[in-house]
């Protein structure tokens, strides 16, 4: 009797798609390159060099995360093209809280079955958040995993490096009273609370992702799938002219447990809600949702992305560095004694 001859494609891995999917995304990540960028796609590590002019004495910063239960808003939108950019702001932006250049970006991709079109989309928004970001994408993984995930989904996480003089590190240790803080605008939810935001609208409201909202001016969907802001024009238009004592990035767990992350013990923070504007999509999730303010500051950026911690004699300069960098801060509170996070 003649054995039937199995193959790898039989037990559901297309390492043919695979292939394909690195032809289609080479062009995207080669837009990302520098000249410290010493190898091209394939190579089995990748080699970057290191330019320390400037700095005396280097120190990597390194930062990891991943997209979250946000996935699951391109999966209902089949729009693939973004969300690696809030893989790589995720990382980025937390790489930049030590006052750290970004230097490169590596992403892993996940799925039950490799399509090449939709890998290549992802990472095109892993390439566009690179560029934004000013980092080269010098390396990736993408891994066929059958019976691992639904059909159609995937998972993704990313992995970034950054340099910064260890003189120059920021860290919140001179923080003191009366220090100003000065706000970033955020473009959206970015890439936190969406486990609240799917419960809301999607099981309990029975909403779906093509609903148009008024209150929004666009539909649900596209609403939700607004990519995570990159913040490093912004911070190096401050850290290259003034001091900065300390950058805050508004991720999971919002204002209360991001903000005395770098605060000094027996120093608190006073927020004056009414500082900025709260955008649309905040305003409506809490209305929806009747969600208490304290809620809604745990859990979302509120409209805040990033904060940078300045003395107040200086703050205006730095918020003229960030308008001229294209950002429209807003002085939204104060370092006072005391601890702990309160919203006047």
């Amino acid at each position: 009797m003649t054995e039937e001859k199995l193959t790898y494609k039989d037990a559901g891995v297309d390492t043919k798609e695979g292939e394909r999917a690195v032809s289609l995304m080479k062009d995207h990540v080669k837009k990302t390159f520098n000249a410290n960028v010493l190898t091209g796609l394939g190579s089995f590590g990748s080699l970057f060099k290191l330019d320390l002019t400037g700095i005396k004495e280097p120190v990597l910063v390194a930062g990891t995360d991943g997209v979250g239960t946000k996935l699951k808003i391109a999966f209902l939108t089949d729009k693939h093209d973004t969300v690696g950019q809030d893989c790589v702001a995720m990382c980025v932006n937390d790489v930049l809280c030590q006052g750290a250049k970004p230097l490169f970006f590596l992403d892993y991709i996940a799925t039950g079955k490799v399509e090449a079109e939709k890998v290549a989309d992802i990472v095109k928004g892993v390439a566009d958040g690179c560029v934004l970001g000013e980092c080269a994408l010098v390396g990736g993984e993408t891994a066929e995993m059958p019976d691992f995930y639904a059909e159609g989904e995937y998972d993704m996480a990313g992995f970034a490096v950054g340099v910064v003089d260890r003189s120059k590190i920021i860290d919140g240790s001179k923080i003191k009273k009366g220090d100003v803080l000065v706000g970033i605008p955020s473009s959206g939810i970015h890439s936190n609370g969406y486990s609240l935001v799917r419960k809301l609208f999607f099981d309990k409201m029975k909403l779906k992702a093509t609903d148009y909202v008024a209150e929004l001016g666009k539909t649900l969907g596209n609403a939700l799938i607004t990519p995570t802001k990159i913040y490093t024009k912004a911070c190096n238009a401050v850290l290259s002219k003034e001091k900065v004592s300390g950058i805050i990035h508004i991720t999971g767990g919002g204002f209360f447990e991001n903000i005395p992350r770098i605060i000094p013990e027996g120093l608190g923070v006073k927020i004056d809600v009414g500082s900025w504007p709260i955008l649309p999509i905040f305003q409506y999730i809490q209305k929806c949702g009747n969600i208490e303010p304290n809620e809604m500051f745990a859990t979302f950026n509120m409209g805040i992305g990033m904060i940078m911690v300045v003395s107040a004699e200086r703050a205006e300069t730095v918020m003229t560095l960030l308008r001229e960098a294209g950002e429209e801060p807003s002085v939204i509170g104060k370092i006072v004694s005391g601890e702990g996070v309160c919203l006047c």
